[in-house]
């Protein structure tokens, strides 16, 4: 099951809406087929290691991250799929919460007289699978946000130079993060003042994650690096309801997708922008913007995992700060994440945590 799961861990970030699988077929000891999740969400992870084993499959163990599927979607169901193939025994990681699902899969297997063991290493799929059983449990995508600040917590100058408090290996890391999320999402406050394009480079990337813009009055330029880019790599544009048509037929002429979100005043609502983004497909997003818009994250309750690179580096109070206001009035208010992993990258530290 370890196995399955590292192979899984291979779709993230390119098998939205659905889940990223993996499946592992063992038989007299000896691994027959192997498969994960395709990029776009086919095959599944069954088919393609049932395909590799071929007729050896039958009277062999299946371990799969998650149940495997019941409906019939763009393909048959894997369940069944397993059976045809004469599979033994199934061990899964988790139960499949999507409604299509939730159970079905296992009965599937067990009504064909296959043996089923489930929960396998459960607390690590779930962490693995976190962004599709949150959005189709709560309908919302899970939301990582990555700051960069130095050790006295600013991420530029009075002057706002920003580039670079930290060095290439976090840097690096930040590509990777990118690689293995849905998207990536800018504010338009950051958009204007570092002009980002949010792809991930020097990685061997073979895909690039979906690029999303928050920008409710589409103040940002129709000639930004990623509007520029728009045709090459996709871009959603999320803008209020009163953002300018001038400014709208701008950025459709850039190839880009606009998204009209509701707003709260000036500013979007960032709980239904993200479930809209969730009813799209999307189930895990990184957020690279500034202080101000990561507060506002924070506020509304919305950070799953905080992914924290700093340098020894001190700029003094007349920096900006690493985050905006949250309104708290007393200690007892203030978020308390949980630190979930310290990692070295070259001189700078990354910590994660978890709300």
């Amino acid at each position: 099951m370890s196995h399955a799961l590292a192979l899984a861990a291979r779709g993230l970030g390119r098998t939205w809406p659905n889940p990223a699988v993996g499946c592992v077929l063992v038989k007299e000891g000896r691994i027959i087929g192997r498969g994960w999740t395709q990029p776009g969400g086919r095959p599944h992870a069954e088919r393609m290691a049932l395909d590799q084993a071929g007729a050896a499959a039958r009277g062999a163990t299946a371990y799969v991250t998650l149940e495997p599927c019941a409906h019939h979607g763009k393909t048959p169901p894997c369940a069944e799929a397993l059976v045809a193939a004469g599979i033994a025994r199934v061990v899964t990681a988790q139960t499949d919460p999507d409604p299509r699902v939730a159970g079905r899969g296992h009965a599937i297997l067990r009504a064909a007289g296959i043996a089923v063991t489930e929960g396998l290493l459960e607390p690590r799929a779930r962490a693995l699978q976190a962004g599709f059983l949150k959005r189709i449990t709560q309908g919302l995508p899970v939301v990582t946000l990555k700051l960069a600040a130095t050790l006295d917590g600013r991420i530029a100058t009075a002057t706002g130079e920003s580039r670079w408090i930290t060095g290439p290996q976090a840097r690096r890391r930040v590509h990777l993060m990118r690689m293995t999320h849905d998207a990536v999402l800018t504010s338009s406050a950051t958009a204007l003042a570092d002009d980002p394009d949010l792809t991930a480079r020097d990685m061997g990337a073979t895909h690039q994650p979906l690029r999303l813009l928050a920008d409710s009055a589409l103040k940002t330029p129709p000639h930004s690096r990623l509007a520029r880019s728009a045709k090459d790599h996709p871009v959603w544009v999320l803008h209020g309801p009163a953002a300018p048509e001038p400014a709208r037929a701008a950025w459709a002429a850039t190839g880009a997708r606009l998204i009209a979100c509701p707003t709260d005043g000036a500013h979007l609502n960032l709980t239904e922008t993200f479930r809209l983004l969730a009813a799209e497909g999307l189930t895990r997003i990184l957020i690279e913007a500034g202080g101000q818009f990561a507060a506002a994250l924070i506020r509304a309750r919305l950070v799953d995992d905080l992914a924290l690179f700093q340098a020894g580096c001190l700029i003094g109070a007349e920096g900006t700060p690493v985050l905006g206001p949250l309104g708290l009035h007393a200690l007892a208010d203030a978020p308390r994440p949980i630190l979930a992993e310290t990692i070295p990258c070259g001189p700078d530290i990354l910590t994660r945590w978890t709300f």
